[in-house]
């Protein structure tokens, strides 16, 4: 015998039937299916309440007069909300009605619309403005055609971390932890919103609230330049709101986005204008999106064309040198590099870095199968330069002047090679300068005059240098160059060679003693905005390439040989050791004896081993094209795309950063200290009070630990001000003023 299912009524709902309940509460409609709750709208939602009233009908759930006796709505109704349902289904409900097309509501009058509306303007003030009538613009915002930003208090109180802590809390047992903006987070959802509106709220005590104040040197740095390139995202995140978190990301130092998770979401949404940032995994997924094809390596190809035209006296001189980024996964087996700083063979990917003189990067190329610095410069780096270095000499005024160059590139000796210098003088009027590899003896101390050198940094120095006109290589391939000398007070010589001929004064020393700031980027960038960190866990393969890499069978007998040749060496010192004191005493010598006609063996043995193996060598080619490697011998490549977008991102903030400690030091008497300043600067708390009336978002920034510090960033923050810059995607204008003291 079947048991009876007896009816669950949620406290305070109306019955549709025995298993149906409807609560209203807040406004909005809740339907109920036993104690669970099925779905919602507003009161007035009238399309989602016919569709769902409906499709309860269709589906059997209720009948037409369960709908009418509960809602007290006609039979006429109810049957046409049927009827549709089935002939249109759920989407029948909300297509807007045909007409003859929207003649007065054009594309233009629109967006002119919809900005006025958030801006603040009322209805009738729009419609006037933009010259149709007030029924017009309200049916369009009846339809969705149009939206209005929801209602918001005149004056809001400003809440603190407390008050947000436990909203943010409470969220959680809903929609999730400080998702407090439900609504559109639904409409995003069902996909009728894209892109959550950036809204601030009056919050005090906001963590990393300082870090506002590196929007205005992040826009200028290009962080919303080109976004158009990356692809649209759905969804209730935006693309410049995602760029814009991962910047302060790597200026407030959260190095991955693992470690996204152990932040406040609620705290850092609330400097995007949003309830909270997204979680780890659909960061991951938006970071995906942006990433597809080649969206984020078009998009760092035109930062780094802004960059150098930006600065064209920057970009006349450029840095390269290659940076090995270790792996220590078991996704795939990279081949072993030597990794200098740790003087060893790590299994890693070389990335080539081009920076300025001041250490700014420009744009970083990653070689998973790697032929040295040489290589890359002629496959890759030069022909990308000759293409995007801005106000290069034309062909007409290089022949009019034979010792002019198109630019200069410096690097170290790993790129020294006479023949190199000569094709890209010859070739492309390019400019070398690196440390001389072979320098011949020294010269008299007496050619050695005090020069005074200005860095471009601006930072001055007096060195003893000398110069003399030198060649370098064979006759055939070698050339004339430039030989520039320092001599140290200790006595030693550094000496550096260039192949520009038309610089006739030492300033070349300059640039080749500026390359320290490549090398200082590299380590603040590892230990701050951890370049060497994986952005995912994937790998991919290689494609097709000509390129050589080392031959497997070689590799292993080249370590046979180098492992014998090691044995034979140890047995040669013991042999010697053997010849050069024999044994005195008539009962040891038969011993004596023994042990050297072993050693004899042992070494003949080892020899015959070595010349097989050289042999074998000599026979076997040391390097083969990828493509001809047998598959078990072939490894796959870290997976590059959302590397290279968060690598961009980093490398913009790295600028900014650079370019804000530029006004700091103005008041600070340690350069030094200026970095650490606005570390400390972008992790401090900020208050943020929105004033939609007078269009400006106040950030007030909370005192540093000492006046010393104190002065600086309020020296910074008037130079902010002066920007008047507004916060992308709104009408505010940042303020900015310490706390205790009113902006300028």
């Amino acid at each position: 015998m079947p048991q009876t299912l007896l009816p669950i009524i949620p406290e305070g709902a109306s019955r549709i039937n025995d298993l149906l309940t409807v609560v209203f509460e807040n406004d909005s409609w809740w339907y109920f299916h036993g104690t669970f709750p099925v779905f919602h709208h507003p009161v007035e939602d009238r399309a989602s309440f016919r569709m769902f009233t409906a499709q309860l009908v269709c589906l059997g759930a209720c009948q037409q007069v369960d709908i009418v006796r509960t809602f007290g709505v006609s039979n006429n109704s109810v049957s046409r909300s049927v009827q549709k349902y089935r002939q249109e289904g759920a989407k029948g409900f909300f297509r807007a009605r045909k007409g003859g097309g929207p003649t007065v509501m054009t594309a233009e009058v629109t967006a002119q619309a919809q900005q006025r509306l958030y801006a603040g303007q009322p209805r009738r003030e729009v419609a006037a403005a933009l010259g149709i009538k007030y029924d017009t613009l309200r049916k369009a915002i009846d339809q969705g055609r149009v939206q209005e930003p929801p209602p918001q208090a005149e004056q809001p109180v400003a809440s603190d971390k407390s008050q947000r802590s436990v909203e943010d809390a409470a969220a959680a047992a809903e929609m999730g932890t400080a998702c407090t903006r439900p609504g559109e987070r639904a409409l995003a959802a069902f996909g009728m919103l894209h892109g959550a509106p950036t809204r601030f709220e009056s919050c005090r005590d906001v963590s990393y609230g300082a870090v506002l104040c590196a929007l205005p040197a992040l826009a200028e740095n290009g962080l919303f330049r080109h976004v158009e390139q990356l692809p649209t995202l759905t969804g209730y995140y935006t693309s410049v709101q995602i760029l814009t978190l991962l910047a302060y990301m790597a200026l407030g130092r959260i190095q991955v986005v693992e470690r996204l998770q152990y932040e406040p979401p609620g705290e850092l949404g609330k400097l995007l204008g949003l309830d909270r940032v997204p979680e780890v995994r659909c960061l991951r997924n938006k970071l995906d999106e942006l990433t597809s094809g080649d969206a984020a390596q078009n998009w760092a190809g035109l930062l780094s064309r802004d960059w150098m035209e930006a600065s064209p006296e920057l970009a006349g001189t450029f840095y390269a040198d290659g940076h090995v980024r270790l792996y220590f996964g078991q996704q795939t087996k990279l081949p072993r590099r030597y990794v200098a700083r740790q003087r060893l063979c790590l299994r890693g990917t070389t990335d080539y870095w081009v920076n300025d003189a001041l250490g700014q990067p420009f744009f970083v190329v990653e070689r998973p199968i790697d032929q040295g610095l040489l290589e890359v410069l002629r496959s890759e780096l030069i022909p990308r330069l000759l293409k995007e270095v801005p106000g290069q000499p034309s062909e007409e005024e290089l022949q009019a002047d034979p010792y002019r160059f198109r630019f200069i590139i410096v690097f170290d000796r790993e790129g020294y090679s006479p023949e190199f210098f000569r094709e890209m003088w010859q070739t492309y009027r390019i400019a070398c300068i690196t440390y001389h590899k072979f320098p011949r003896g020294d010269w008299p101390e007496e050619s050695f005059v005090d020069t005074e050198l200005t860095l471009p940094n601006g930072e001055q120095l007096s060195l003893k240098l000398a110069e003399r006109g030198s060649w370098i290589g064979d006759r055939r391939t070698g050339l004339w160059v430039r030989e520039i000398r320092k001599l140290t007070p200790s006595g030693h010589q550094t000496s550096l060679i260039s192949t520009a001929y038309g610089h006739c004064d030492l300033q070349d020393a300059a640039k080749l003693f500026s390359r320290w700031s490549q090398e200082n980027f590299f380590r603040y960038a590892m230990e701050h905005f951890a370049i060497d960190l994986l952005s995912e866990y994937e790998t991919e393969p290689i494609p097709g390439t000509h390129r050589p890499v080392v031959n497997p069978p070689w590799r292993e007998l080249d370590r046979q040989s180098r492992s014998l040749k090691g044995k034979l060496t140890q047995r040669r010192a013991r042999f010697a050791a053997l010849a050069l004191h024999p044994e005195a005493e008539p009962q040891e010598v038969s011993q004596w004896e023994k042990r050297k006609a072993e050693l004899v063996e042992e070494i003949q043995q080892l020899e015959n081993e070595v010349d097989q193996v050289k042999q074998r060598l000599r026979e076997t080619p040391n390097h083969v094209k990828w493509d001809e490697l047998p598959k078990e011998q072939k490894f796959e490549r870290l997976a590059s795309s959302r590397k290279r977008l968060v690598d961009t991102v980093k490398m913009s903030a790295y600028r900014a950063e650079t370019a804000m400690t530029t006004i700091v030091r103005e008041e600070l008497a340690r350069d030094d200290d200026a970095r650490a300043l606005l570390r400390d600067l972008f992790r401090s708390e900020a208050d943020l009070l929105p004033d939609l009336k007078q269009g400006v978002l106040e950030v007030h920034v909370h005192p540093l630990a000492n006046p010393r510090a104190n002065r600086a960033v309020a020296h910074l923050l008037d130079h902010l001000n002066a920007a008047e810059f507004t916060y992308p995607g709104t009408k505010l204008r940042l303020a900015y003023s310490l706390l205790g003291m009113p902006p300028d």
